[in-house]
């Protein structure tokens, strides 16, 4: 019986959530076949009243949907998680950004989950939070600036590298590399003891004082374990289970950590899960964040707008924001572009270009003053003359 009902279901012309939607409840209940009938028969019905009628300005109303709510968003940053020191911008700014499709949002943060006994001991996800979380240097010894001798020496800590699962010989190696990769400063040769748990720096051009504290101050700040990115990681307890919350963002990195469940992991940084995950990837993330701002707000927007709105976003393959640089600044007509923003500019690029405009869309229309082809407008009656 079941399964009977399960194929009609899936033969249904329904969208997808709505079948699985429909599974998961009929999984639970016990109806009879005139019942299910009944249920199909309305759930198609709702589903048909719901559609988009022919020649309906949808692009209009998305765009009253999100703009007309987005007026009464406050502007405000939030304390992320109940921890203070870890921000996130929230509001109308944080709908800006995600409209303006930034590279890096004003505030990047991760929601890390965690896979299997990971999840559920605090000492195996601090582990997995010292693997992220960006440490300096100074962290793992103390560094004194030899001025006599022109060096900097590293005492290195061995309780604390041994507490932070780091050998002394890994941060020697790393510190110095780093130095000359990430930070791309090279005047300067080292020396390591491992026995005695010190690493020293020299200036090559040991006759100014600056190039010794220039270096002391490379020192001090190279990333010895971590990723680069993520400046601060708080680990939480939630529904049974420990979650890392961190300050910065590298999807890629926090990826490679052993540990880390990256079926859950996500991001707020829309372009970075975009070049990580794919363009589809990247519209659902456009999607999410936009209706979890707005919901954070208390606002209700219909997500067929923003789905609408992220489509546009996403649809050549790369997410491209809404204003001039972006999908307002790429229309074919050439008035509706001179609508939006630098209009002379627009205007005489087009006369030197010998641009046409066939007055398709709402904005051009509505400028020269004739109805838009939508709605009423996009439908010709012709009608024969009666001959007697």
């Amino acid at each position: 019986m079941k399964s009977e009902l399960i194929k009609k279901i899936e033969e249904a012309d329904l969208p997808e959530k709505t079948k699985n939607d429909l599974k998961k409840y009929l999984g639970d209940q016990d109806i009879s076949k005139s019942q299910f009938e009944t249920i199909l028969g309305r759930i198609k019905e709702e589903y048909a009243n719901t559609r988009i009628e022919p020649c309906e300005a949808v692009g209009v109303i998305a765009a009253q949907s999100i703009g007309e709510p987005g007026t009464q968003m406050t502007m405000r940053t939030f304390h992320y998680a109940g921890v203070a020191e870890i921000n996130v911008t929230l509001g109308l700014p944080r709908l800006i950004e995600i409209m303006d499709a930034r590279k890096t949002p004003s505030t990047p943060t991760m929601t890390i989950y965690l896979a299997g006994d990971y999840a559920t001991n605090r000492d195996m996800a601090r582990e997995v939070s010292w693997q992220i979380e960006a440490a300096p240097l100074h962290e793992f010894g103390d560094i004194t600036t030899d001025m006599l001798d022109m060096r900097v020496n590293v005492h290195l800590n061995r309780d604390v590298c041994k507490k932070r699962k780091i050998t002394i010989d890994e941060i020697i190696d790393r510190s110095p590399q780093k130095i000359k990769d990430k930070n791309h400063y090279r005047d300067f040769e080292f020396e390591g003891d491992s026995e005695n748990a010190i690493i020293s720096f020299m200036p090559k051009d040991r006759e100014s004082y600056q190039n010794l504290f220039s270096l002391a101050e490379h020192v001090r700040k190279v990333i010895v374990q971590g990723i680069d990115d993520i400046e601060r990681v708080v680990v939480r307890k939630e529904n049974g289970e420990y979650i890392l919350y961190t300050e910065g963002s590298n999807l890629k990195g926090v990826f490679e950590v052993d540990g880390v469940d990256t079926s859950r992991t996500r991001t707020n940084n829309i372009a970075e899960i975009s070049e990580v995950l794919g363009i589809e990837a990247g519209r659902n993330a456009i999607i999410d964040e936009a209706l979890s701002t707005l919901r954070e707000q208390g606002i209700a927007v219909d997500v067929r707008h923003i789905m609408l709105v992220a489509d546009m976003m996403c649809i050549e393959g790369e997410v491209k924001q809404i204003g001039r640089h972006g999908i307002a600044g790429e229309k074919e007509s050439v008035l509706s572009r001179a609508s939006f923003e630098v209009t002379v500019n627009h205007l005489l690029d087009a006369a030197i270009a010998n641009e046409v405009d066939i007055l398709e869309g709402v904005t051009e229309n509505v400028i020269v003053g004739q109805p838009i082809q939508l709605g009423t407008g996009d439908v010709k009656l012709i009608a024969k003359s009666r001959v007697n």
